[in-house]
């Protein structure tokens, strides 16, 4: 019962704070390319850039879940 308690956790903390900083990182870059349109060839890749390893964490996060 505690390694699941432990797996549950692990993939709900895993999840919850990538999806927060993805969220960020597209808010941030949506208003950067509001006020700067031209800009957006310029924010565009480190913005996805950014997401993906933000999405990483949440695919170690998935298989250390797994693991236990």
């Amino acid at each position: 019962m505690p390694a699941n308690l432990a797996s549950g956790l692990t993939i709900a903390l895993g999840a919850i704070f990538p999806a927060l900083s993805i969220g960020l990182i597209g808010t941030k870059a949506m208003e950067a390319i509001g006020r700067n349109p031209d800009a957006a060839n310029k924010i565009l890749p480190p913005m996805l850039l950014g997401m993906a390893f933000a999405e990483a964490i949440a695919i170690y996060a998935l298989v250390i879940a797994f693991v236990k």
